[in-house]
C-alpha cells in the first residue's frame, strides 16, 4: 500500500481542508479558557489532593509547601519546552512526534508509549475512585452506610467502574465541544468547594477551632529544612505525580484556536493555577489538623487514602456532602478529559504508521479520533478488570509505578526540545532560556528522578510490600510496562517498517524544518 502521509507535517501541513487538520480533526474548537479548564480537569485537583496530599505529608510533614514548589519547578520548566516545540510543530502526537523529530523513531515510539501507558493506567484508577465516591455519596444521601461498602464487592465494583469508563469514552468520542461543556461545570464546582474548604479550615484554625492548630511558618517553604535526601526525593516524586496531566492541552493542539500559541499558554496557566490551589489547600489542612499521626492529624496512616473524606465533616459540617460531590466530579471529570490524551497520541501514531493505520480513523460525524478513543477505553477497562481480579495490591502498585513513566516521557520530551533546537539555542536570550536552559534543567531533574525512583522501587518495602524474585512489585510492574513497550515496538517495526525507515515522519532539526522562523519566533 502506498503511504501518502506527509513526511514533515510542520506548520504548513497541520491543516488541510477548511476547518479540519491534516489528520481529519476539526480545528478551532477550543480557546484558551477551554484548554485551561480541560488541563485543570485532567490533573483533577480535588481527587489528587485527597489521595496524594496525605502520603506527601507523611513523608515530609509541614514542609509540604516546599515540596510542592520543588515538584512544580521542573513541571513549569518542562512546560516551557513543550510550548516551544508546539510553537514550531503543533501536532497531536506531542511527545511521540517531537521525540521522533529530535532523536529518531525508536526514542519517539517509546516516548509515545510512556504517555499512552501512563494515561491508560490512570484512567482505570480514576474510574475506581469515582466509583468509591459514588457509593459513598449514595450512603451519605440515603443515610444507609452499607451502600458505601458496595465498592468492596468486586461483582458490583467492576461493572460500575466499566460503566463509568464507557460514559467518559462516549463523551470524548463526541469531540472536544462536548468535553468542554461537561468540564466547565465539573471543574468550576470542584475549585469552588476546595476554596470553601480552605477558607473554612484557615478561619477555624486561627480562631482556635482546629484539631491540632499549627500556625503557618515561613520555614515550611524552605526545602533546606529537610535534611534527609531520600525523604526529599520521595516527596518530590509524589509532588510530580500530583502535577501530572497538564500536557493534555498540547495533545489537542490541532483542534485549538491558534494552535501554535494557545496550547502552550494553556499549559503554563494550568500549572500556575494548580500550584496555587495545592499550596493553599496544604496550608489550610496542616494549619487545621497538624501533621500528627493520631486522630484527625494529617499524618495519620488511617487518613492517607482519602484525606478530605476524613476532614470534610469536621471542617465543613453539613456542607461536607459538597466535598464528596466535588471529589466524585473531579474523578469523573479527569476520567473524561484524560481520555483525550492517549486517544490523540494513538491517532498520531496510527497516522504516521508507527501503529496499525486503523488507529488513525476519524469519526465521520464528530471528527474525533473514534477508533483511538474506543481503544483507550477498552485498554483501561481491561487493565482494571484484570488487575483488580488478580490482586488489589497489583492495581495500586501499578499506580505507584506511574511515577517512572511520567518522569520518563516528560524528561525525554524536554530533552528533545533542547536537541531539536540545537542549532538556534543562542540566537537570543529568549531562545537560550526557553529552548535550552529551562527544558534542559527540567528534563535532567525528571530523568534523575526516574532513575532514583527505579532504584528505590527495587526494595520490596516500596509500595504495597509485595515482591517477585526479591524485587519490589512497583519496580517489576514499572519496568514491565516499559519492556512491554519495547516488545510492541519491535512487533510494529516488523509489521509496519515505514515509520522506522523515516518514510512517514523523519528525524530532523529546527533549522532544516523552518529556517526563516528561527529569526522571528
Amino acid at each position: 500500500m502506498t503511504d501518502r502521509t506527509p513526511a514533515t507535517p510542520g506548520r504548513a501541513a497541520t491543516q488541510s481542508a477548511a476547518g479540519t487538520s491534516a489528520k481529519g480533526l476539526t480545528t478551532g474548537r477550543v480557546g484558551l479558557l477551554g484548554a485551561v479548564v480541560i488541563g485543570i480537569s485532567c490533573i483533577a485537583p480535588a481527587y489528587t489532593l485527597t489521595s496524594g496530599l496525605g502520603p506527601t505529608i507523611a513523608e515530609v510533614g509541614q514542609y509540604v509547601p516546599a515540596i510542592l514548589l520543588l515538584g512544580f519547578i521542573p513541571m513549569l520548566l518542562v512546560a516551557f519546552g513543550y510550548r516551544e516545540l508546539n510553537n514550531r510543530v503543533p501536532d497531536s502526537g506531542t511527545s511521540f512526534t517531537w521525540a521522533t523529530k529530535a532523536f529518531g523513531p525508536y526514542v519517539g515510539w517509546m516516548g509515545g508509549w510512556g504517555l499512552i501507558a501512563a494515561t491508560v493506567i490512570v484512567l482505570s484508577n480514576l474510574a475506581a475512585v469515582a466509583v468509591d465516591f459514588f457509593y459513598l455519596l449514595l450512603a451519605q444521601i440515603t443515610g444507609n452506610a452499607s451502600l458505601a461498602e458496595l465498592t468492596t464487592n468486586l461483582w458490583v465494583n467492576i461493572p460500575t467502574t466499566l460503566v463509568f469508563i464507557a460514559v467518559a469514552a462516549y463523551i470524548s468520542y463526541r469531540g472536544l465541544e462536548s468535553t468542554q461543556k461537561v468540564q466547565y461545570v465539573l471543574v468550576g464546582f470542584q475549585l469552588l468547594v476546595l476554596g470553601g474548604f480552605a477558607v473554612a479550615a484557615l478561619v477555624q484554625a486561627y480562631s482556635g477551632g482546629g484539631f491540632d492548630v499549627t500556625p503557618i511558618q515561613p520555614s515550611w517553604f524552605n526545602p533546606l529544612e529537610i535534611s534527609d535526601f531520600s525523604i526529599l526525593a520521595a516527596g518530590i516524586s509524589l509532588s510530580i505525580f500530583m502535577f501530572w496531566g497538564w500536557d493534555v492541552t498540547l495533545t489537542m493542539n490541532e483542534e485549538t484556536k491558534d494552535p501554535e500559541k494557545t496550547p502552550g499558554r494553556a499549559a503554563t496557566i494550568t500549572v500556575l493555577v494548580i500550584i496555587a490551589v495545592y499550596v493553599l489547600s496544604a496550608l489550610a489542612i496542616i494549619a487545621w489538623a497538624g501533621v500528627g499521626a493520631d486522630g484527625l492529624g494529617a499524618g495519620n496512616p488511617d487518613n492517607q487514602e482519602s484525606l478530605f473524606a476524613v476532614l470534610a465533616g469536621p471542617v465543613m459540617g453539613p456542607f461536607a456532602l459538597l466535598m464528596s460531590i466535588a471529589i466524585l466530579s473531579s474523578s469523573f471529570a479527569s476520567l473524561q478529559s484524560t481520555m483525550v490524551s492517549p486517544a490523540r497520541t494513538l491517532l498520531a501514531m496510527g497516522y504516521y504508521r508507527a501503529l496499525p493505520p486503523v488507529f488513525a480513523k476519524i469519526s465521520p460525524r464528530f471528527k474525533s479520533p473514534g477508533v483511538a478513543t474506543i481503544a483507550s477505553a477498552l485498554a483501561a477497562a481491561g487493565f482494571y478488570t484484570i488487575t483488580r481480579l488478580l490482586s488489589e495490591n497489583a492495581l495500586w502498585d501499578t499506580i505507584t509505578a506511574l511515577g517512572l513513566m511520567i518522569c520518563f516521557y516528560y524528561g525525554v520530551t524536554a530533552l528533545a526540545c533542547v536537541w531539536y533546537f540545537r542549532r538556534e539555542l543562542f540566537v537570543s536570550v529568549r531562545t537560550t532560556l526557553f529552548r535550552f536552559l529551562f527544558p534542559l534543567i527540567g528534563g535532567l531533574v525528571l530523568m534523575v528522578m526516574f532513575f532514583i525512583t527505579a532504584f528505590d522501587s527495587m526494595d520490596p518495602d516500596y509500595g504495597s510490600g509485595s515482591s517477585i524474585g526479591g524485587l519490589g512489585m512497583v519496580f517489576v510492574l514499572g519496568m514491565g510496562v516499559l519492556v512491554l513497550g519495547v516488545v510492541l515496538m519491535v512487533w510494529t517495526r516488523l509489521r509496519h517498517p515505514g515509520f522506522f525507515l523515516g518514510e512517514t515522519l523523519r528525524r530532523e532539526d529546527s533549522v532544516s524544518d523552518d529556517t526563516s522562523s528561527m529569526l522571528t519566533v
